[in-house]
């Protein structure tokens, strides 16, 4: 069992002379970035990626190891699709946290520059699309009726809307 599994673990305090608030930064890009400088460690920021959570009560972006927890910023989402398998018609989403998962088709949207967007990890978190991740979803969109983009998934159709 670890500490993070314990009812209150979020709200211990912070060692001693140590504070919950950090200066890491996910980028919109998914990359780390600490004080300023980029983390080029590949095992941190993968470490990093896999730490990703909410505060339960503040609801704001945390890392958590389940032995210690603090704040950080996030650019634009937290959660980044790097690759996509269509297989028998429904996709299968790469995460940047080395998961994988089903894509719910209702919950794609479009944002700036046209990059696509969906909701993760149980509707929790939002993904954006890596530029490859959406190219290899291009086979499934299709040209609504009124010229706006549509999701064809196992012969259903969803609307693609912009991002609130």
């Amino acid at each position: 069992m670890k500490p993070g599994d314990h009812p209150e673990f979020f709200r211990f305090p912070a060692p001693p002379g140590r504070s919950r608030e950090s200066t890491i930064r996910l980028d919109r890009d998914g990359r780390f970035w600490h004080d300023g400088e980029r983390i080029t460690h590949e095992g941190m920021s993968a470490a990093f990626l896999s730490w990703v959570s909410i505060h339960p009560d503040d609801g704001r972006f945390i890392l958590t190891n389940g032995y210690d927890w603090t704040y950080f910023d996030v650019e634009d989402v937290p959660f980044f699709v790097r690759a996509l398998r269509v297989d028998a018609g429904t996709a299968r989403l790469q995460l940047s946290d080395g998961t994988e998962e089903a894509l719910v088709p209702a919950t794609l949207t479009t944002g700036d520059r046209d990059a696509l967007y969906c909701r993760v990890k149980d509707g929790q978190f939002e993904a954006r699309f890596d530029p490859a991740a959406q190219t290899a979803l291009a086979p499934l969109l299709v040209e609504g009726d009124d010229g706006e983009p549509e999701l064809e998934v196992s012969g259903a159709r969803y609307r693609v809307p912009p991002r609130a």
